[in-house]
């Protein structure tokens, strides 16, 4: 089957190029980069060059195609410019969707986020809890409000919605495994004990290919493989790395007090933030997903916490980063 991918030379896109290839289907991805381009090439998919903003490009590359693969997308905390995370994520979800419609495409899985369940704090999120009704960040809006549009705007084109938790694994480093990478190397000696959720990226790229296969159009699925706190992701690590070591837990008032002062010195020196007052407010509320409708439904089986952190950090010392 000839499949097209957005984002194909980012973390999870690549996941997903892969699996789909070791499914024989034909894959043909975008690439806004000669970087991109290459990556792509190496793992054997063919290459469009251009953007998730440009009708054209995305034209050229659904036209064809039976599946889209919507994965591209900005994920970011305190970002300097929020407009262009707004444009990737909103306004290019509209021009996949729309040409993948213009060019008779059967079914777009759109890489939606867990965050758009909205939850309360202290609550597991699922795909039928009501929003909070208020945004944690820009990037939970952007997402959110794109993951709306994709629903609303799908006309006969099926769309289904995948909501990866924090994804982790080999290949990842930014973001939070960031500060995975950070533990293992034994040097994030103040961290703030919260509660997140996460997926194996190979597990996120199976749900794709699955929810492809066996979704229900206007339907979403969480991918959430595990819910723990930094506490106990920490003593993992220690355990994977043979060290014991005392990490200093900060209090969430005492971040969210900080969070003002570096923001505002951040941007007087044009740098972008460690920390912000969004990025306090996610640290504080936590996240809690429950990804089981993913395995009744689509049939994803999840890898356990101490597998992917141990693969997790088994790349680090491959990439040379510990």
């Amino acid at each position: 089957m000839k499949v097209a991918v957005t984002g194909g030379s980012g973390v999870v896109g690549s996941a997903v190029v892969r699996h789909l290839l070791q499914a024989d289907h034909e894959v043909v991805a975008l690439a806004r980069s000669r970087q991109a381009s290459e990556k792509l090439g190496e793992l054997g998919a063919a290459v469009v060059s251009g953007d998730v903003l440009d009708r054209d490009s995305v034209g050229r590359l659904v036209e064809g195609c039976e599946r889209v693969f919507h994965v591209a997308g900005v994920n970011e905390l305190c970002p300097r410019d929020p407009s262009h995370m707004w444009k990737v994520n909103v306004e290019g979800t509209a021009t996949v969707v729309e040409q993948s419609a213009l060019m008779g495409v059967e079914r777009l899985v759109l890489t939606s986020s867990a965050v758009t369940i909205g939850e309360e704090r202290s609550a597991r999120g699922h795909e039928g809890s009501l929003h909070r009704g208020h945004f944690l960040s820009e990037y939970e809006r952007s997402k959110t409000v794109a993951e709306r549009l994709a629903f609303d705007h799908a006309g006969d084109l099926d769309v289904v919605a995948v909501n990866p938790s924090s994804v982790q694994g080999p290949g990842r480093s930014t973001g939070t495994g960031a500060l995975l990478l950070a533990a293992a190397r034994g040097k994030s000696p103040f961290l703030v004990d919260t509660t997140f959720s996460l997926v194996d990226i190979d597990d996120c790229a199976r749900g794709h290919l699955l929810a492809a296969d066996r979704g229900v159009p206007g339907e979403r699925y969480i991918l959430s493989g595990a819910v723990l706190t930094v506490r106990q992701v920490v003593r993992i690590i220690d355990t994977i790395v043979g060290r014991r070591r005392r990490a200093w837990f900060l209090q969430p008032r005492l971040v969210s007090a900080l969070a003002p002062v570096v923001e505002t010195a951040s941007k007087a020196l044009g740098r972008s933030a460690p920390l912000c007052r969004e990025s306090a407010r996610v640290l504080f509320h936590g996240h809690s997903y429950d990804g089981r409708r993913a395995t009744r439904e689509l049939g994803v089986e999840y890898t356990t916490v101490e597998d992917t952190l141990e693969r997790s950090i088994r790349w680090f010392e491959g990439e040379g980063m510990l």
